[in-house]
């Protein structure tokens, strides 16, 4: 941790979101009516890493993670972690990166019974098991406070990279005294699920980035349409066409420089625009755009209706193109 001294007292940057969460569950009284209840918290934290460890956004020293913790009954465990599970398989399937689920077990440097971490260990198997998904068990690699399910993504590259995690926590709740009333009016002491889904949020951009060597899918890509005036005379049909795509929530871009159409579509290419419209007069006559896809090539002279459809369905439905 990077920590400091001020005033005779110690302080450190914040290492992990969890303590939040926990301080915000312990203002009130709760009863078992208010559980499974979920904190989220996209969290700046910070970690004094080795600079030979450093490596571009996949390992830094301050990063932002999607943090949820979620405060639950024993008997809501199976339930809630299938709901994350589902959950972090839509998110990994819209960008289309196949994973493997692993099993971390309890480390040899723990707190808590082995009696404890074996009913967790088991409340994890069987919730997996329970939508048909499979796992590998990844022995003594649990957290100190409890076992955990990785979720490890695999890149273009065939590399892998362990992002979302679902760890299951007998032992904080207890630790910082956390109680909720149960239907017997008995207090009791609640679970605790910390997960993520991306992990480092930087991490998972660098991790996409390279996955899709630049070139996003439409809905992704920071520019989805670039606009190629053939001449000066093409600027006000270009502005028209940018107004109306603007309106429907595209990016667009207009080049305006005075370079030859060719120059236009490699600059663009290289900067992997998912379409570039070309203008010219013939479009500015007849009312049509002539868009040409980065790697579909040249689509053809269509109406600009016909082209808001293409933009349409390659965003509605998440197309990897």
């Amino acid at each position: 941790m990077y920590t400091t001294v001020i005033d005779e007292e110690d302080y450190a940057i914040k290492p992990m979101n969890c303590p939040g969460s926990i301080l915000v569950y312990d203002l009130e009284p709760h009863s078992y009516r208010d559980l499974p209840l979920r904190y989220g918290e996209l969290g700046h934290v910070h970690r004094h890493e080795l600079s030979g460890a450093l490596h571009g956004m996949f390992r830094v020293r301050c990063f932002t993670q999607d943090d949820a913790h979620i405060l639950l009954a024993k008997e809501q465990i199976q339930s809630e972690v299938v709901r994350i599970t589902k959950l972090i398989d839509e998110v990994y399937s819209v960008f289309g990166l196949p994973y493997k689920i692993l099993l971390s077990t309890m480390p040899e440097d723990h707190i808590g019974t082995r009696a404890d971490w074996e009913k967790a260990e088991n409340a994890l198997a069987d919730a997996i098991t329970s939508i048909g998904k499979t796992y590998e068990v990844n022995p003594g690699d649990g957290a100190f406070y409890g076992p955990k399910l990785d979720f490890e993504i695999e890149d273009c590259l065939g590399r892998h990279w362990q992002c979302g995690t679902i760890q299951l926590d007998y032992q904080l709740p207890g630790r910082f005294n956390l109680e909720y009333t149960d239907t017997n009016s008995e207090k009791q002491t609640p679970v605790m699920i910390h997960r993520v889904v991306f992990g480092s949020v930087e991490r998972f951009i660098g991790i996409i980035t390279e996955h899709f060597a630049g070139a996003f899918p439409t809905w992704l890509a920071p520019v989805q349409v670039k606009l190629l005036p053939v001449t000066d005379r093409a600027f006000e049909y270009s502005d028209k066409i940018k107004a109306e795509l603007d309106e429907l929530g595209y990016r667009v871009q207009i080049d305006k420089r005075n370079e030859k159409t060719g120059r236009k579509i490699r600059d663009a290419q290289m900067e992997k625009v998912p379409y570039m419209v070309v203008v010219g007069d013939r479009d500015i006559e007849a009312g049509t755009v002539s868009p040409r896809h980065r790697t579909d090539g040249d689509l053809g002279a269509m109406s600009l209706d016909q082209f808001k459809d293409i933009l349409k369905e390659v965003v509605a439905t998440k197309a990897i193109k």
